[in-house]
């Protein structure tokens, strides 16, 4: 009675060692160009970003179409890395100054996190509809947490003062302020902090003001 061949075991096909090195590659692209961006080089050159990552200039274009996709696939890595700074717990009734104080502190953690990437997100946005819609998304996800936070101190407005108050409010603690706070007007994280929350407290509770 004859007995079944028993199937060796396979090596996996060179295909597939191929693929892992060409994802391997691809990801240190998209690091090198974060890291470049952070370092205040905010329109690296090809030969730059394939430098930092150990790649040829003919490599980067086999796994990118173009520099804008480059880009939009650094911009798409920032935003998964800054996911976790987005949360913000705030229980039912906790009174507004502890609330202001810690929608401050995240929001500025948030906002520091983006820092040139969000300049650079802002400048593709014009010739990008997919960025400029991924950054209309962000905008209003940080416009919705701002509302649900401050709702009852919204409730009390009249309709018209409200949705101006909502306005200014998103404003001062958007990118762009904290940016122009801190890179334009010199001032330390610390001091943005603290204006963004004198700017919301007297928008939001004038009685409250610090």
């Amino acid at each position: 009675m004859s007995r079944a061949a028993v199937p060796t075991p396979t090596t996996a096909p060179p295909t597939d060692g191929r693929a892992r090195r060409r994802e391997r590659n691809r990801e240190a692209v998209v690091a090198a160009l974060l890291e470049l961006y952070r370092e205040g080089r905010l329109q690296p050159s090809a030969d730059e970003v394939a430098e930092r990552a150990g790649v040829s200039v003919r490599s980067v274009f086999r796994y990118f179409d173009d520099t804008e996709a480059m880009v939009r696939a650094g911009i798409t890595r920032q935003q998964q890395h800054l996911a976790p700074l987005y949360a913000l717990e705030v229980p039912a009734g906790v009174p507004f100054t502890e609330r202001l104080r810690r929608f401050v502190d995240a929001r500025t953690r948030l906002l520091a996190g983006m820092g040139p990437v969000g300049r650079v997100a802002r400048a593709l946005a014009i010739r990008q509809p997919l960025v400029e819609a991924e950054l209309a998304r962000i905008r209003q996800r940080l416009r919705d947490q701002l509302t649900e936070v401050f709702a009852p101190e919204l409730a009390t407005l009249p309709p018209a003062e409200r949705t101006a108050a909502v306005a200014a409010a998103d404003v001062a603690s958007s990118w762009e302020a904290y940016h122009l706070m801190t890179e334009d007007q010199g001032l330390t994280p610390d001091q943005a902090a603290d204006a963004m929350a004198r700017a919301l407290a007297r928008l939001l509770a004038p009685g409250n003001e610090r």
